[in-house]
């Protein structure tokens, strides 16, 4: 992978990070086509520190005071008993443990199947089928579910499953806001509180996720990795992700204040029948290899 290569790809994360199209799926694709193979889970984790700090700098505030008041009730600030300690009373602090709570699944899951995460679950017939279902899944519950909660309205349990939503985005094609949107939409939150679940709640993991896939490239995991880019292509990658991420969180917030996610449901749909068409035809590998037409 080249400079220019990395950039691109930046790029389309950046695009494709908040949307419920999955980020994952399209470097997966883009990048098959592009490079000829994957271009690895490590350079994907990384890219997406850039995204993340898009929805730090958006969301500031709003973290600030979840930080803020998490803080003063886990030190006994709003009261000593253990009831106050977790939230009661404090809509803030019970948030910081919603997000908490929303991260187990992932993270546990990430230790879990790693080996898997990172090799057989990107075999694009999954990404493809992935894209489909969910496709379909969201286009239905988003067309039939209430829009009678907000974020103020979370609970424990609403929590856990916004966890199992963002959980499933460990296969790409699920995608995380989308795999978080359309459990929120089926448990009734509005279209724009889903959104700003899915960007608060992704927080803890895809920088954890990112954090350490960095690790392991100063490590030299990456570096032995020949679609590594060096670093200097991957931050370039990564601050192109930033720059247009923060762009595209105020677009894709101002679009669902006012439409559906009829269009990104189709969409999906539309891009599973072309990567199985492309897969049929031996574009694609479903695995590593090379995109038009060689082999591996």
């Amino acid at each position: 992978m080249n400079f220019f290569q990395a950039i691109f790809l930046g790029l389309v994360q950046a695009l494709t990070e908040y949307l419920p199209v999955s980020s994952s799926a399209h470097i997966r694709i883009i990048g098959d086509l592009m490079l000829g193979q994957d271009p690895g889970a490590a350079f994907t984790a990384i890219i997406q520190i850039g995204t993340e700090l898009a929805v730090l700098l958006y969301f500031r505030h709003d973290i600030w005071n979840i930080l803020k008041n998490w803080c003063l009730c886990l030190a006994g600030r709003q009261g000593s008993d253990w009831r106050h300690r977790m939230g009661a009373g404090n809509k803030d602090a019970r948030l910081g443990w919603y997000i908490i709570i929303a991260t187990i699944p992932i993270v546990v899951a990430g230790l879990l199947f790693q080996d898997a995460i990172e090799s057989t679950l990107r075999n694009l017939w999954i990404t493809a089928a992935m894209l489909l279902v969910f496709g379909v899944i969201l286009w239905i519950v988003d067309d039939r579910a209430p829009q009678v909660k907000t974020i103020d309205d979370m609970t424990t349990k609403d929590s856990v499953l916004y966890g199992i939503g963002q959980m499933l985005a460990l296969i790409p094609g699920v995608s995380r806001s989308g795999g978080t949107i359309t459990f929120g939409r089926a448990m009734g939150y509005t279209r724009e509180a889903a959104v700003r679940c899915a960007f608060l709640m992704a927080i803890p993991a895809v920088f954890g996720a990112g954090i350490l896939e960095a690790a392991k490239a100063i490590n030299g995991g990456a570096a032995a990795d020949p679609m590594f880019p060096g670093w200097g292509a991957t931050i370039a990658a990564t601050v192109v992700a930033f720059v247009v991420g923060y762009i595209v969180i105020i677009g894709f917030l101002k679009f669902v204040s006012t439409f559906s996610y009829k269009a990104f449901a189709i969409y999906r749909i539309v891009l599973a029948v072309i990567v199985a068409v492309l897969l049929l035809t031996g574009v694609l590998q479903p695995l590593e290899g090379a995109a038009l037409g060689g082999n591996a």
